[in-house]
C-alpha cells in the first residue's frame, strides 16, 4: 500500500475509533470504502460560541469533499436583488394585506413596513431570520455552515452543494400563502423569545444543539406548518438521500456534510434514509 494510501486508512481507523461525546449531532455513514460525516449545523450563532470538537475537526481535515445545503457566499447583491424580485415579490398584493393587524403590528416593531410591503411572506420571513435578534446577537454569520465554509475553503477542499439559491427560492414560492403566513409569523414569534428565560428563549436551544439534543429543534414544525415541513424538509432530505446514496456507492474515501440539524432528526431524517438504503449509520457524536 502506497505512503498516501495508507496514511488514509490510518486515519480513517482512528476517525471510527473515536467515542460518541455530549457535543452537536454528527453520524458517520459507511460502506466498504467510504465514509461520509452528516454534521447537524445551526445556521445562526452568538459570535464565539465554541462548538468545534476533535472528531468534527478530524472528519473536515481528512475530507476531500465538503458538502452544504447550498452556496451561502455565492450571492452577490444583484443575484439576491434578482431572485427576490422573481420569487419573492407580490407589488399586486402588498404584505400588510396578508397578515393579521396584530401581527403587522408587532412585524412594525421590528422594521419599516413600507420598505418591505411588496415582499411575500416567505421573503420577508427570510430577511428578519437572518437578522441578529435583539438581545442575543445570533448572527448567520458566525453560524455553523458560514464558519464551515470558510475553512472548506481556505483549506482547499472540493465544495459541493445539494442546491442553488435560485432552487431554494423556488422552494419557498411554491408555498401556499398561508403556510407562507404561518412561517413569517413563526419567525416573528421566535424573535421575541429573548426576552423569555430559559428554557423557552432561543439561548436554550443554541444549548440543546451545542449538547447534541436535536430533538429540542424540531418544535413542532410538521404538525405548525405541514406545507413548510414538506418543502423545507421532507422533499429536500429524500433528495439529498438519492444524491449522497449515490455518492457514497460511486466513490472512496471521507466526506463531510453539513446541513441544518432539522435535516437529521427522526424517520424522515438523512440517517434514517441512508440505513433504509442499505449503509451502515451510526451516531459518532
Amino acid at each position: 500500500m502506497a505512503l498516501r494510501g495508507w496514511a488514509a486508512a490510518v486515519a480513517a481507523a482512528l476517525l471510527a475509533a473515536l467515542p460518541a461525546a455530549a457535543a452537536p449531532a454528527m453520524w458517520r455513514v459507511s460502506d466498504a470504502d467510504s465514509q461520509v460525516f452528516l454534521f447537524g449545523t445551526l445556521h445562526a450563532l452568538r459570535p464565539g460560541v465554541a462548538w468545534r470538537t476533535p472528531l468534527y475537526d478530524a472528519a473536515m481535515a481528512r475530507a476531500g469533499t465538503v458538502w452544504f445545503e447550498a452556496d451561502m457566499t455565492s450571492g452577490d447583491a444583484e443575484t439576491i436583488r434578482l431572485l427576490v424580485r422573481r420569487y419573492g415579490s407580490d407589488p399586486d398584493r402588498p404584505l400588510s394585506r396578508k397578515l393579521a393587524p396584530s401581527d403587522l403590528a408587532v412585524l412594525a416593531r421590528e422594521t419599516d413596513i413600507a420598505r418591505i410591503d411588496h415582499l411575500r411572506p416567505w421573503a420577508a420571513a427570510l430577511m428578519l431570520s437572518v437578522r441578529p435578534a435583539p438581545g442575543r446577537g445570533a448572527s448567520v454569520e458566525a453560524g455553523a455552515d458560514m464558519t464551515a465554509t470558510r475553512t472548506a475553503r481556505d483549506t482547499g477542499k472540493r465544495v459541493r452543494t445539494f442546491e442553488t439559491l435560485e432552487d431554494q427560492a423556488r422552494m419557498y414560492a411554491s408555498l401556499p400563502e398561508a403556510s407562507e403566513v404561518r412561517y413569517l409569523t413563526g419567525v416573528m414569534r421566535q424573535r421575541r423569545k429573548p426576552a423569555l428565560p430559559p428554557p423557552l428563549g432561543p439561548a436554550s436551544l443554541e444549548k440543546a444543539w451545542l449538547a447534541g439534543d436535536i430533538q429540542r429543534l424540531n418544535a413542532g414544525l410538521e404538525a405548525e406548518n405541514p406545507a413548510l415541513y414538506d418543502a423545507l424538509v421532507r422533499r429536500r432530505n429524500n433528495a439529498w438521500a438519492e444524491t449522497l446514496g449515490a455518492e457514497i456507492a460511486g466513490t472512496s474515501g471521507i466526506e463531510v456534510v453539513n446541513v441544518g440539524a432539522l435535516h437529521l432528526i427522526g424517520p424522515e431524517g438523512l440517517p434514517a434514509l441512508l440505513k433504509a438504503r442499505g449503509f451502515k449509520v451510526e451516531r459518532v457524536q
